[in-house]
């Protein structure tokens, strides 16, 4: 059986986006809010709801590649994302979140807890006052968390590390009303008022 050619292979563009990695430093994710490259287009890279790459229509089988752009995805003001290098900046299509976390630890109690997160490309996310989490409502009234990674970029909760984090909510009051939420880091991150949540009941 003839193997598939890999993405780099078969688009120019990949190509010169791997090239381009190469040469960076190895030490934390690429200074992706400093470079300021004329915008190149689209290319045809997709991020699905859960998580998998998909280029040209057919998924990513390569890890380490998918890693490897991971790290230069960058949120613009306008809402599109890109990969960016020095030289060159695409925007790809996101479903949803670029990023899906699948598995978290917990540790301590109360003020002193702390969680993190690792997403399906290995960030590691503590839960803190710089990486907040919000709640979307998907389609079925259900509410979707999302943990800041970094930049305007998120991760989505999975649906068992929802339930998870779900049984260590609490209710606090702030601002004179009681809210639902959870402390960790040292910060409470309030999810919703509990009588917004009752009314929906």
């Amino acid at each position: 059986m003839t193997p598939d050619p890999t993405p780099a292979a078969v688009d120019p563009a990949l190509g010169r986006l791997s090239a381009a990695l190469g040469a960076l430093p190895k030490r934390g994710p690429p200074p992706v809010e400093q470079w300021h490259p004329e915008h190149c287009g689209e290319i045809d890279i997709r991020i699905a709801a859960d998580g998998t790459w998909f280029h040209e229509g057919a998924p990513i089988r390569r890890p380490a590649l998918v890693k490897l752009f991971s790290t230069i995805l960058r949120r613009e003001p306008d809402g599109t994302t890109v990969l960016v290098t020095p030289a060159e900046r695409m925007t790809i299509t996101v479903d949803d979140a670029p990023f899906l976390a699948v598995e978290m630890a917990v540790e301590g109690e109360g003020e002193a807890r702390r969680i993190g997160f690792r997403t399906n490309v290995d960030d590691l996310v503590p839960l803190d006052e710089s990486h907040p989490i919000r709640f979307e409502q998907d389609g079925s009234g259900g509410l979707k968390p999302y943990v800041k990674v970094r930049g305007g970029l998120w991760a989505l909760l999975t649906r068992a590390l929802t339930h998870e984090l779900m049984d260590l909510v609490e209710e606090r009051e702030v601002d004179g009303e009681p809210w639902l939420g959870l402390t960790a880091g040292g910060t409470f991150h309030a999810i919703a008022r509990s009588a917004s949540l009752e009314a929906t009941e």
